[in-house]
C-alpha cells in the first residue's frame, strides 16, 4: 500500500468538482485542509471561463433523452461530464503546475492533451514571435498551400482559458476552412506567466486600451502577418472564445483601423469589467458598459449559448449593442435547426444595401463551448452551426476603408 492509497481520492474529487482547487491540492499532499473563504468573489485571484468540465479532452455536450410519444416527442437534459480520477489529477496539475509527483495510471497524467493539427502538402503551420513595450507573444500562422505571394485576408484567433494555439485550431477547425478558401490564420497564445489559466486579461483596464498592453500585442501579431506574408491589411479580422472573445471585442473598440469585423463566440463586450470583482459580476450578466456612438461600430457576428453557465447569454447581447453603429439598420431574425439536433435563432442586422452588419446566433441548449467544432479540440459542440464557417462568410463580405 502506496502513500497516495490512504488518501481520500471520492474528497479530492468532491472538492475539484466544487472548485475547492487549493483544498484538494492539500488533501492530495496530506497537509490540513485550509478554510474555504465564502462571498460572492471567494475565488478571487484568477479569472477562470472554463467551461463546466473537467475532463481532458472536448466540452462534453448536454446529452439527449429522447422519450416516444406517438414517435415525435424528444427532450434534452443538460449532463456535465464528472470527473475520473485521472481528470481529477489532470485539473489539479494544471492548476498547480508544482504539485510534484503523481501516481502513474497510465492516461498521459502530468501533461495536457496535446492537439495534432494536420498540414496539409504545401500548406504551413509555423510557429513566431512579436515583441514590443508591453511585453511579447508566440503566435502560430498558418499559411494554405494556395498561397503564391497574393494578398490574402488575415484571421486572428484567440483562444479561451487552459487552451493554447494547437488546440484552439484543432477544435475550430479553421486551418481547413483556411485551405479550402485560401486565408491566412494567426493563432497568438497567452503564457501562463501572463495568465495563470491562459486566459486573456480582457477585465484589466489597461488590456482594453488602444497602444498598451495584450491589445497592442494583438493587433502588433496581425499587422506582424500583414507585413510577412503581404497580406490585404483592409481585410484583418479577428475571432476569439470566453477570455478570447472579449479580447476580439477589445480589438474592434480599440484598433477598428486593424480590424475590419470580429467575431465574438461566448464573450464579453469591452468596458464590462475593469478589476476582478466587476469581472466576476460581468460573467453572471450584472456587468456595465459604455456603447459609444463616435463613427460606424466594427462588424461583428456573436455566437453564444442560451444555457450558458460560465459566461451570461445577456453578455452576446451587450456584444451587438456595443457594435450598433450610429445608423439605422433592417432587423431580421430567422429560426433554424443543425443536423445534429441543436435550434438556433439568428438575427440580422444589414445596412442600406442589405449587407449584414450585425449577426446574432442564439444557440438554444448550448453551453459554454465552440459550436460546431472538432472533438479534436477542447470546450467544442459538434451538435451546433458551423460557428468558423459563418464567421468567414460574416467576414469576407467586409474590408476596412481606412486600410
Amino acid at each position: 500500500m502506496t502513500a497516495f492509497s490512504t488518501i481520500d481520492m471520492g474528497e479530492v474529487t468532491r472538492l475539484t468538482r466544487a472548485g475547492q482547487l487549493s483544498e484538494a491540492m492539500a488533501l492530495l499532499q496530506g497537509r490540513p485542509v485550509p478554510s474555504t473563504p465564502t462571498g460572492p468573489h471567494a475565488a478571487a485571484g484568477t479569472i477562470d471561463m472554463v467551461a463546466p468540465t473537467m475532463s481532458g479532452g472536448a466540452w462534453t455536450a448536454p446529452a439527449t433523452d429522447r422519450t416516444s410519444a406517438d414517435g415525435a416527442a424528444s427532450t434534452a437534459k443538460t449532463a456535465f461530464a464528472r470527473p475520473g480520477l485521472a481528470e481529477t489529477i489532470q485539473t489539479l496539475r494544471e492548476r498547480f503546475p508544482k504539485m510534484g509527483a503523481m501516481p502513474d495510471l497510465g492516461q498521459g497524467i502530468g501533461s495536457a492533451r496535446g492537439a495534432t493539427v494536420a498540414v496539409p502538402e504545401g500548406a504551413r503551420f509555423e510557429e513566431r514571435s512579436f515583441g514590443n513595450e508591453a511585453g511579447s507573444r508566440a503566435y502560430k500562422v498558418y499559411v494554405p498551400s494556395g498561397y503564391r505571394g497574393q494578398a490574402l485576408p488575415v484571421v486572428v484567433m484567440l483562444h479561451g482559458c487552459t487552451q493554447n494555439p494547437d488546440d484552439f485550431a484543432a477544435g475550430t477547425r479553421m486551418n481547413a476552412l483556411a485551405e479550402e478558401q485560401t486565408f491566412l490564420v494567426a493563432y497568438p497564445g497567452q503564457p501562463q506567466s501572463a495568465n495563470m489559466q491562459k486566459c486573456w486579461n480582457w477585465f484589466n483596464a489597461g488590456d482594453q486600451q488602444r497602444g498598451r498592453g495584450e491589445p497592442s500585442l494583438i493587433a502588433g501579431i496581425a499587422l506582424e502577418v500583414v507585413k510577412e506574408f503581404s497580406a490585404d491589411s483592409s481585410r484583418v479580422y479577428a475571432a476569439g472564445l470566453s477570455a478570447g472573445g472579449a479580447a476580439a471585442a477589445i480589438m474592434a473598440a480599440t484598433y477598428p483601423d486593424v480590424f475590419a469585423a470580429v467575431g465574438v463566440h461566448s464573450g464579453l463586450p469591452c468596458g464590462a469589467a475593469s478589476d476582478m470583482p466587476s469581472a466576476f459580476a460581468a460573467m453572471n450578466g450584472g456587468g456595465t458598459f459604455k456603447a459609444s456612438q463616435n463613427g460606424p461600430g466594427v462588424p461583428t457576428i456573436v455566437f453564444h449559448g442560451d444555457a450558458d453557465k460560465t459566461v451570461k447569454p445577456v453578455n452576446g447581447e451587450q456584444v451587438i449593442a456595443l457594435a450598433m453603429p450610429g445608423v439605422s439598420l433592417a432587423r431580421t431574425a430567422t429560426q433554424g435547426t443543425t443536423e445534429g439536433g441543436m435550434g438556433f435563432t439568428r438575427t440580422v442586422r444589414t445596412d442600406a444595401s442589405g449587407r449584414a452588419m450585425l449577426e446574432h446566433w442564439a444557440l438554444h441548449g448550448a453551453g459554454h463551448a465552440w459550436s460546431g467544432g472538432s472533438s479534436d479540440g477542447t470546450y467544442t459542440d459538434p451538435r451546433g452551426p458551423d460557428a468558423s464557417r459563418e464567421m468567414v462568410r460574416f467576414f469576407m463580405t467586409h474590408a476596412n476603408r481606412s486600410s
